[in-house]
């Protein structure tokens, strides 16, 4: 536990934040929100009415988060921690780019696993599980054209506005109705809060974006690998093919060894689940 009482205003580290940030992300801002509907439907209405500055934006309470597929993600103020990172980019190839995001939460959250804590690891395509089954956080990213004047002059063609929701457990959610098990922070680091884990992830996550823009997913593909809670595992894809994980290219493409062989499978195609637990490793 925290030790927070739950009428006590969180104190966010906005401004340090913009002092890692600012000076290499010009017109960066960070905004608190007590509520809204969902850091990353926000950030999109603006982009599409022309806002495009860079923007951290952390929602106290959202109350119509979204996970992948459209999925609710809710959490209590404390409970959990919801922000959207909003800003232009413009890679050359926009593949693994959600993998990318969760190798740099994974990494800010925990560098190197403590004695006895539970192992942060990412699942293919966008979430970060504990232990290879309990699910800590979930990503969503989402672009939209750039449409603010000035733009068309001088932006490159594939430059759009980037929006990555990051969705986190701080404290244990109840576990009704959930596929995969839950985590949170505690598990990881007890007293570990939600403006401590912004901290540590906001300013990374902008290298990690603006890495991605200049030399895409590949540099992060080892990096990638060594929290892969999907690799070796017997997987079923959505369309009922069963497989066995073999990692992820280049591109960020899940390989899956089927019975029609290697299957490179792309997050706008299918989903995956675990088939069962993981054999040792």
């Amino acid at each position: 536990m925290t030790g927070r009482s739950p009428d006590a205003p969180i104190r966010w580290p906005a401004e340090a934040i913009w002092e890692a940030v600012a000076p290499v992300l010009p017109g960066f801002t960070v905004e608190v929100l007590p509520s809204i509907d969902s850091t990353n439907t926000e950030l999109m209405r603006r982009a599409r009415a022309g806002l495009t500055e860079p923007t951290l934006l952390v929602a106290e309470l959202q109350t119509a988060g979204r996970g992948r597929l459209g999925r609710p993600w809710r959490g209590a103020v404390g409970d959990a921690l919801m922000f959207s990172l909003g800003m232009p980019l413009a890679p050359a190839d926009w593949s693994g780019l959600s993998l990318a995001v969760g190798v740099s939460v994974a990494e800010s959250l925990q560098p190197t696993p403590l004695a006895g804590a539970a192992r942060i690891g990412l699942k293919w395509p966008n979430d970060l599980w504990l232990n290879g089954d309990r699910k800590l956080a979930g990503i969503l990213v989402e672009t939209a054209s750039l449409v603010a004047p000035g733009w068309e002059a001088h932006a490159a063609p594939a430059t759009r506005y980037v929006v990555a929701g990051i969705g986190i457990n701080v404290q244990p959610p109840q576990a009704d109705g959930m596929n995969t098990p839950p985590g949170s922070l505690q598990d990881v680091e007890p007293g570990l809060d939600a403006p401590t884990a912004l901290q540590r992830i906001a300013a990374p996550l902008v290298a990690m974006l603006q890495s991605f823009e200049a030399y895409g997913f590949a540099p992060v593909q080892a990096r990638f690998h060594h929290r892969d809670v999907l690799s070796g595992r017997a997987v079923t894809l959505s369309d009922g093919t069963t497989g066995t994980a073999h990692g992820v290219g280049e591109d960020g493409a899940l390989l899956v060894h089927t019975a029609q062989g290697m299957q490179a499978v792309t997050s706008s195609e299918i989903s995956v689940r675990p088939a069962g637990p993981s054999a040792p490793r």
